[in-house]
């Protein structure tokens, strides 16, 4: 199964002005697509933003755009842009707001008149006179309330296309052309066609600018992850330089100098700890309630909080570059991105507002031809009521706007999503596997037993093993070096290293030719490790690692290593188990310890001695058997697998490769995220089915209702300005239910 994955590198945002519908989120992406060098391009119409990958030049992108009728503009990123996006939202909002009063404050009088008098016809030359004004008053409005429906609709014209805002002007124009001909030549029509609609084309106007101005203020209310991630970060540093202690604006803060931090004080930027001792409340990056411990040569990431000590740290990273603005600026582009379903519900709508536009001209055509009298009157209320009615802008927001608030409450969660694909697909996992070393255990080895052979000493061979792991960076190997070290051992020195992937290590130390590895290494190498094997099944039954150690050709010992299982791996696991997920491990450990360690968190199926190539081809294995397959992984050993994997979920304490390769990264190292990650996909999904199950059925339903199917046996024909609220509420309910998802909650852990 093929992924779609974010590029990071030569991306870019812009912000879109004049997107209106579904209609026009197909117009703006093929408009970038045909500009030399995009390679994709995915708009957020609920954020009314298009990543563009590619190497194409941010003017010929905004050029783009612009010829198809939209403005664009380039996004600053998220830290930045994120107030100036909240003052132009209110700025707009209070527009609307305006355009709304003025429209409803002719609509509503005219519509009460219509209601109590019920007479809005012209019989008389006062009348005439009087809704000439009326009719004028009604133009003001269209031009004021409603110029931007009428200018996107010209836009639209002009490149070919159609889209709401086309379904709108056509609507309240025809409404008021239909009425200001009965006012100017009322002798053209029957006199009971003689019936005007201008409260039809102020109230339609009013209420979609209504629609318009709650949708901007419940979208806003999405974004609040993000604002919550934006709100961490410190406004101010207290550098020293020069010997002198200042405070300065983040922003001025470099690399490499001197920060200090203050018990209850934010860390500023990421660093490494250069003096003094502190705990840090690392929960609201990782939502991980227990402070963390941190001294010198730790390293402290900016939003945590100090609590107890004052710490002197040297920045690492500062800027764009600290773990908190990555972390916030792969929420937002999750955000933007688009699961397959809102690409479907994109399709669809590319071909609405045609057949839209062709049900209305139909529709007045039965209207005038079999309908009863005034049928001219019949069959322009008919037409313009399914124009108003069918606008498409729910099904625009109805995918983008629940993945804004998903990918936000996973975040919140410590679940960072990568793109809206793996929120889609981690929905329908059903086999996870699950690494063994730093997955489901600590993934912090120690010694437990050294078990020297023949005339060897348990302190020798300790050194020769420590001195040969300090060429290597396994976790085994530090584990092994670290041991020595507090024994008061100081490893040897080591030439000739070699690490044998899924063996162990060779080299040389003090003109001894070492070896230390598993029973396929001495094997290989001609050393028989038959007379041990009974010893070394004892200990991988106790869930330790066995380690042969050959000195010149020759079994010297066996050392043994344990890695804890974390503490709440088993009740995890189960979690996934109770969803119905079958859960795999996989090592590349011995299978006695492996099945030690797979018995005790409750695996039934393990694969062991994987060799880190081999990891990839299980995952293609269980593919083949038609799962659809999960991968968690922390080392650069799993990077393969986790590519591979329909959903790749690294370990945040993990390797950055692993973090690079995987489509979701855990925040914390424990595998409730995985659970976590799964019930907020799932919920989200549910969450948008319901949004465009609501917009089809809206549509498929409103439209018949419009064209007047219940007339011939109720007598029924809806109006065009119960049409108009319906259109603009049919939009709040969509960005109202995908709300309701902010309500969901992690499973308490």
């Amino acid at each position: 199964m093929s992924k779609s994955r974010v590029v990071t590198s030569n991306e870019c945002q812009l912000i879109i002005d004049g997107a209106s519908c579904a209609s026009c989120v197909g117009k703006i992406e093929r408009a970038l697509t045909t500009v030399s060098g995009v390679s994709k391009a995915e708009m957020n119409l609920a954020d009314r933003t298009v990543t563009v990958s590619g190497t194409a030049a941010t003017e010929a992108l905004i050029r783009a755009v612009e010829a198809a009728g939209y403005h664009a503009s380039l996004l600053e990123p998220a830290v930045d842009a994120m107030a100036e996006r909240e003052q132009a939202d209110l700025a707009y909002y209070r527009k609307l707001i305006r355009d709304m009063t003025a429209a409803l404050g002719l609509g509503v009088p005219l519509m009460l008149y219509s209601l109590v008098v019920g007479d809005m016809t012209i019989n008389s030359g006062a009348e005439q006179l009087a809704w000439l004004v009326v009719g004028l008053l009604t133009l003001a409005v269209m031009l004021f309330s409603g110029r931007h429906f009428y200018v996107g609709a010209w836009q639209s014209l002009k490149n070919h296309t159609a889209n709401m805002d086309t379904l709108i002007a056509l609507g309240t124009g025809t409404a008021w052309l239909y009425s200001m001909t009965v006012v100017l030549l009322p002798q053209l029509l029957p006199e009971m066609a003689r019936h005007v609609y201008f409260e039809a084309t102020a109230m339609i106007i009013g209420l979609i600018d209504l629609g318009l101005a709650l949708e901007i203020k419940a979208r806003g209310r999405t974004s609040e992850a993000i604002k919550r991630l934006i709100g961490l970060q410190a406004k101010t540093a207290r550098v020293i330089r020069d010997g002198v202690e200042q405070d300065i604006a983040i922003e001025l803060v470099k690399l490499e100098d001197s920060v200090r931090v203050r018990p209850g004080e934010k860390i500023p930027v990421d660093g490494q700890v250069i003096e003094g001792h502190s705990a840090m409340d690392e929960s609201m990056l990782t939502g991980e309630p227990m402070p963390v411990e941190k001294g010198i040569g730790d390293e402290v990431v900016a939003g945590t909080l100090n609590k107890t000590g004052t710490l002197l740290f040297r920045a690492t990273r500062v800027g764009k570059d600290t773990a908190l603005a990555q972390i916030i600026e792969m929420v937002r582009r999750a955000q933007n991105s688009k699961p397959p379903i809102g690409r479907l519900a994109d399709v669809i709508s590319a071909y609405f507002v045609p057949a839209i536009m062709i049900i209305a001209v139909l529709s007045a055509l039965v209207w005038l031809n079999v309908g009863p009298e005034p049928s001219v009157a019949f069959a322009m209320v008919s037409a313009t009521t399914v124009l108003i009615i069918a606008c498409p802008c729910a099904l625009g927001l109805a995918t983008p706007m629940s993945v804004m608030v998903g990918v936000g409450k996973a975040a919140e969660a410590g679940v960072l999503i990568r793109n809206g694909a793996a929120l889609q697909t981690a929905s329908r996992i059903s086999a996870m596997i699950l690494d063994k070393t730093g997955t489901i255990t600590l993934g912090s080895p120690k010694i437990t037993d050294v078990l020297p052979l023949g005339s060897f000493e348990r302190q020798h061979v300790l050194r020769l093993a420590a001195s040969l792991e300090s060429g290597s960076e396994h976790p085994l190997a530090l584990a092994m070096v670290a041991s020595a070290r507090e024994q008061g051992i100081t490893p040897g020195k080591l030439s000739q290293f070699n690490a044998l992937a899924g063996h162990g290590v060779e080299g040389e130390v003090e003109k001894h030719k070492l070896l230390l590895g598993n029973e396929k290494l001495m094997r290989e190498r001609g050393i028989n490790p038959d007379k041990q094997l009974e010893t070394v099944q004892a200990l991988a039954d106790e869930a330790k690692t066995p380690m042969y150690l050959a000195v010149d050709g020759q079994l010297a010992a066996i050392i043994a290593v344990a890695d804890p299982i974390k503490p709440d791996s088993v009740d995890a696991i189960r979690r996934l188990q109770k969803d119905g997920i079958r859960v795999v491990m996989i090592t590349g450990d011995n299978r006695a310890t492996a099945r030690a360690v797979a018995a005790k968190v409750g695996i039934s199926e393990y694969f062991a001695e994987v060799l880190p190539q081999d990891k990839s081809r299980k995952v293609q294995e269980l593919q083949m058997a038609g799962e659809i397959v999960g991968m968690t992984g922390d080392g650069i050993n799993d990077a393969p697998a986790l590519a591979m994997a329909d959903v790749g979920f690294a370990i945040g304490t993990g390797t950055d490769v692993a973090i690079e390769s995987a489509d979701i990264t855990l925040m914390r190292g424990s595998l409730h995220g995985l659970a976590d990650a799964i019930a907020v996909s799932k919920a989200t999904l549910r969450n948008i089915k319901q949004n465009l199950f609501g917009a089809f059925i809206y549509n498929a339903a409103g439209v018949p209702l419009a064209a007047g199917i219940l007339y011939p046996v109720f007598g029924l024909l809806l109006s065009p300005v119960i049409a108009g609220a319906a259109m603009a509420f049919s939009s709040l309910t969509v960005v109202s239910n995908a709300n309701r998802l902010r309500l969901f909650k992690a499973q308490r852990h």
